[in-house]
């Protein structure tokens, strides 16, 4: 069993202040694979500390020497990156593929990504005889989920160290032991002592200590909305500033002059991606209501043939979800949907065929859901599609914007021209167009609940970074 029961603070494994462990659950086993401490505001305490005097230095280095400490902290990244996915495929259930390429390789992505902004960002700006100089905003507070765990790590430490910034990170406890392999990176990396400090806990010991803490200028959060508002209220005395990427229930319009069988196709499968544990996951398709039967069989020929096991076996598309918990929350929308009228034509409840060990959830699919459904309202995050009907355009709209939400956003259509139009007119923070893929130096993140702030790229090093008028800088 792996035990792995030291924090990382000013450059060096340390034990918690207060003993107090917690068991790691395998997803795939329901078994215990490993064990973490507990941390306290104590802790943090000492973490910020370090983060604080580790500052005074960092915060001076020039744009050269951190990106040499960029290029490090890659070149180990990616010699380590096949440790990192085997934490990942075990800690939340990512298939060995996904782990691979897509989980672990986030952080490859994201470090390179911050490096790159780095190289041409313009930390100065003449307006007249005014320079507007861009610093390092303090000590930061990262606090990141467990669904894509690598990536939203990395999304947040490289851009913070490119800013010049130090930082404490709290990963999940449920998915802590990338982030131990990523603190071994950064060490054997050679970044300097407080700069990166680890501290595992949960929300209220750990993640409420750092958001409410004097010392941390900014909080940069991944997580629920509730969670995400529980942040921002505990921020909110010191006046600190908070970064957030929140919930999503993204629509998939697929419009008339679609090829509905690829966009179908494409965009089921994409929703199934990651056992559905995506903020961005396109849970919401709207087709066209006199194609919705066609639509329906698509989709239901896609869940039927989506391979649901064992994270380490070949093949495998879709592993468990992240713990019983979860496994519990998505059998009751499932089942709630079933309730409120909506058509099952893939899945349902209880665990696939064959599946009797593990938080396996059936590939789902509902046709002929309507907007205010709970399975339209609430973000799932489990593999269940939910498909609505609707007349024309304007009502396609109307319906996707219709939602507390405003992550992301999906639309396939035969005219580029009016796929454009309609992604104008999406209240989202993203919009694919026919299936395009994200780009790492473009902006991520969202509208109204679905957060704050940008991340990816220089969007994601504005976050961590102050702005200064020097009045009178030429005369």
């Amino acid at each position: 069993m792996l035990k792995k029961l030291q924090f990382y603070i000013d450059g060096q494994w340390v034990d918690p202040v207060e003993p107090r462990t917690l068991d790691v659950i395998n997803p795939a086993t329901e078994e215990v694979y490993g064990c973490i401490s507990i941390g306290s505001a104590l802790d943090v305490d000492k973490a910020v500390a370090a983060a604080t005097r580790a500052f005074e230095t960092f915060s001076t280095t020039s744009r050269e020497e951190r990106m040499a400490l960029l290029q490090k902290m890659l070149d180990v990244f990616i010699r380590r990156a096949d440790e990192v996915a085997e934490a990942i495929m075990d800690e939340m259930g990512a298939p060995w593929g996904l782990a691979k390429h897509a989980q672990a390789a986030s952080g490859t992505q994201h470090i390179s990504a911050a490096l790159e902004a780095l190289k041409t960002y313009e930390f100065e700006e003449k307006i007249g005889s005014t320079m507007i100089v861009k610093e390092p905003i303090g000590v930061c507070g990262l606090i990141t989920p467990w669904n894509w765990p690598m990536n939203q790590i990395a999304v947040k430490v490289a851009p913070a160290i490119a800013a010049g910034c130090t930082m404490v990170l709290k990963p999940s406890e449920i998915a802590p032991f990338d982030a131990i392999l990523f603190a071994e990176i950064l060490h054997e990396a050679g970044v300097p002592a407080g700069v990166f400090n680890l501290i595992n806990g949960d929300g209220p010991g750990v993640g409420t200590a750092l958001s409410q803490h004097p010392g941390i200028a900014m909080v940069s959060f991944t997580g629920s909305t509730r969670a995400g508002v529980l942040v921002a209220q505990n921020a909110a005395p010191s006046v600190k500033r908070v970064a957030q990427e929140l919930g999503g229930k993204s629509a998939n319009i697929i419009l008339d002059d679609a090829d509905l069988e690829q966009a179908v196709s494409d965009g089921t499968a994409s929703m199934f991606e990651n056992t559905g544990q995506s903020c961005d996951a396109p849970s919401r398709m709207l087709v066209p209501k006199n194609r919705m039967k066609e639509a329906a069989a698509i989709a239901a020929k896609v869940a039927a043939a989506t391979a649901v096991g064992n994270p380490r076996e070949k093949g495998t598309r879709v592993g468990p979800v992240v713990s019983e918990l979860q496994w519990n929350k998505i059998q009751g929308l499932i089942q709630k949907g079933i309730d409120e009228g909506a058509t099952l034509v893939a899945g349902g409840t209880g665990r696939p065929e064959g599946l009797d060990k593990g938080y396996y959830v059936k590939p789902t699919v509902f046709a002929n859901v309507s907007n205010d459904m709970t399975i339209a309202r609430e973000e799932i995050f489990g593999p269940v599609l939910s498909i609505i009907p609707y007349e024309d355009e304007d009502e396609a709209i109307r319906i996707a914007n219709d939602t507390p939400y405003g992550l992301s956003g999906y639309v396939s259509s035969g005219s580029l021209e009016r796929a454009r139009r309609v992604a104008s007119r999406m209240r989202t923070g993203m919009v694919h167009i026919n299936g395009a893929d994200l780009e790492a130096l473009a902006p991520f993140g969202g509208y109204k609940q679905s957060g704050n702030g940008r991340e990816w790229g220089a969007h994601g090093m504005d976050e961590f970074l102050e702005v200064k008028s020097v009045y009178g800088y030429d005369e």
